[in-house]
């Protein structure tokens, strides 16, 4: 009997605080297995081009950093006083002694997510420039307060394990804007953080602050805050890059570093000599990384994208996905973990049909490439705009992602052929205990999906996909409120970044 619209189910409210579930909550390893696009001879073929590019042509660190000096010492020839070749021998004991896994605490140090290749963590994210306004639904230039809002939402969202910079305060973005950002972010939510900025000197900051979180340096290093993102030219260290390397090696804060190549404009317009290209940027900085500290947690995370020749755009799915496909399997091979997976964002100028497609697409990709992160959830129209919509139909996808990596038993309870010779042809399950023991495995409880989808409004509210995000959209910034962050750590922050402020003259 179909309820009436007076009992329809409303869709189920997101946890309003960080999972209780145990800390492997986002592994995917084991019951099923990740996608191989191409064979693991390929592989090594892409490898070792990147190792020979490194060698041969070398990448360029910024004249006068310390990167280049450490390099140079390291026995790195330099040419032209700024292009770096690496002894392949070098890079080889990088990828040797580099970690291959962290664990990245929230803000109380008491739960904790692993980065590895075992586990896939939600991220929203990264840098947009324009937001959806709540009231008028048009885009207009983000600030801090929608970056505090996208913070508060992940915070009640179930399934976002971490939180990065969502958009942009683009009335402050100077350096003080960006140092700003980490505040919002650490103040909003009690998750793990993802940051980046352009300049060393925020990074130290930000150090400077993680550590009165943590109540030290020690402590911050034993249980890092955040995970730093850096974000190199391709084949391209300016100093700001390395130099944040360096800090963040140093103070032990784990690294995302990561380039953006265009494959058919600074770089191979195929999809592996794009693949080839961005790794060797990726193993330049871990080469760095690992010369400063043997077994620092330092990982190239470079994206591969491609022009579109009839246009100049980026972003064809199918080169896409087969692109993530690729450096995925790459850094399987090395046994390292691959960041920023594609899914949870769209190149839809709206939350409309055209984004749920897009996003479902991608979300579901990941159940294939089991990337490390997928930290651009919630990003529409090629990463200028914030949507929170979107954000929330990533956090469900999420969950029917979980679902299918958990797998399912294969023990004789699971085959039931014990139950089915007991039973005999003519009988039916319907009465039986093992029935009921069993009638929730990998059951997807979607929140906005009822379970016969899509024959959703059978369940849900007779209202279409994006009126039903909305919704809880719209409790969830009526209800949900973060845990605060202690005063007297306010008050620390708030000296550290007047300290700066009044003392930083670049």
């Amino acid at each position: 009997m179909r309820p009436s619209s007076a009992r329809a189910r409303r869709p189920q409210p997101a946890s309003p605080t960080a999972p209780s579930t145990p800390v492997d909550r986002g592994l995917h390893h084991g019951p099923t297995a990740p996608y191989e696009a191409i064979s693991a001879d390929k592989i090594d073929r892409i490898i070792e081009g990147a190792i020979r590019v490194l060698h041969e042509s070398g990448v360029v660190f910024e004249r006068g950093s310390e990167a280049l000096a450490l390099l140079r010492a390291a026995g790195c020839q330099v040419i032209d006083e700024c292009i770096v070749r690496f002894e392949p021998a070098m890079v080889r004991r990088a990828l040797q002694t580099v970690s291959r896994s962290v664990r990245l605490w929230d803000r109380n140090g008491e739960q904790f997510i692993t980065l590895d290749n075992r586990h896939t963590w939600f991220v929203p994210g990264m840098t947009c420039i324009k937001v959806f306004d709540l009231e008028t639904g048009e885009p207009r230039d983000s600030n801090g307060e929608d970056l505090a809002t996208i913070a508060r939402v992940a915070d009640a969202l179930r399934n976002i394990d971490a939180v990065c910079i969502g958009c942009k305060n683009v009335a402050r973005s100077d350096i003080h804007g960006e140092i700003e950002e980490f505040a919002i972010l650490a103040t909003n939510t009690t998750k793990p953080l993802e940051y980046l900025c352009e300049r060393a000197e925020s990074l130290d900051v930000v150090i400077e602050m993680a550590a009165a979180i943590r109540g030290g340096r020690q402590e911050l290093y034993d249980k890092p805050y955040f995970l730093q993102i850096i974000t190199p030219l391709p084949l391209n260290y300016p100093q700001g890059a390395s130099d944040q390397i360096l800090s963040a090696v140093r103070a032990g804060v784990p690294i995302s570093v990561g380039t953006l190549p265009i494959g058919g404009a600074s770089s191979p317009i195929t999809t592996a000599g794009c693949m080839v290209q961005s790794l060797t940027t990726d193993l330049a900085g871990m080469v760095l990384a690992q010369l400063v500290r043997p077994g620092a947690f330092c990982i190239g995370s470079s994206d591969v994208n491609f022009m579109e020749p009839a246009t100049g755009a980026i972003g064809n799915w199918a080169q896409t996905s087969l692109g993530d496909m690729l450096r995925t399997q790459v850094r399987r091979r090395l046994d390292l973990p691959s960041f920023t997976g594609i899914g949870g964002q769209s190149n839809a100028r709206r939350f409309n049909q055209d984004a749920v497609q897009e996003i479902t697409n991608g979300m579901l990709q990941a159940f294939f490439t089991r990337p490390a992160t997928l930290d651009y959830l919630g990003s529409l129209d090629q990463g200028l705009t914030y949507s929170l919509h979107a954000l929330l139909l990533s956090d469900d996808l999420a969950d029917f992602l979980r679902t299918l990596w958990a797998g399912i038993p294969l023990d004789d309870d699971a085959l039931a052929v014990d139950l089915a010779i007991e039973l005999g042809p003519r009988r039916d399950y319907l009465t039986q205990k093992h029935t009921v023991s069993h009638c929730r495995q990998n059951l997807w409880n979607s929140r906005y999906f009822a379970a016969n989808t899509p024959l959703s409004n059978n369940l849900l509210p007779d209202l279409d996909l994006g009126q039903r995000i909305d919704a809880e959209l719209r409790r969830i910034l009526a209800e949900h409120h973060p845990a605060p962050l202690d005063p007297a750590v306010v008050g620390q922050m708030r000296q550290i970044r007047e300290r700066f402020a009044a003392t930083f003259t670049g």
